[in-house]
């Protein structure tokens, strides 16, 4: 997954927990068959869950990374080549 999905969960996971949040603690409605506070603490769990998996995808994207580069490697007849090479190790 990419830093930008980490960005989008994390903000996906603040929307989430605001309307759960306004659902749960700043509604008074009373009905029957459905009850709107279960609802509010619904998503605002999913919110919270959605925060943290974002922040965790964030820091992993933040130390992995890739780097190309030219590599000279030496041929069989003893001329250097130039070639690329791609990075993806962990540091």
């Amino acid at each position: 997954m990419s830093r930008n999905s980490g960005i989008g969960l994390v903000s996906l996971g603040i929307v989430l927990g605001m309307v759960g949040a306004i659902l749960r603690f700043a509604t008074s409605v009373h009905t029957s068959g459905f009850n709107i506070h279960k609802i509010g603490d619904i998503l605002l769990l999913g919110g919270i869950v959605a925060f943290v998996v974002g922040l965790v995808i964030l820091a992993l994207g933040a130390r992995s990374g890739s780097t190309t580069g030219p590599e000279i490697s030496e041929a069989s007849s003893g001329q250097p080549q130039a070639g690329e090479r791609d990075d993806w190790r962990m540091p």
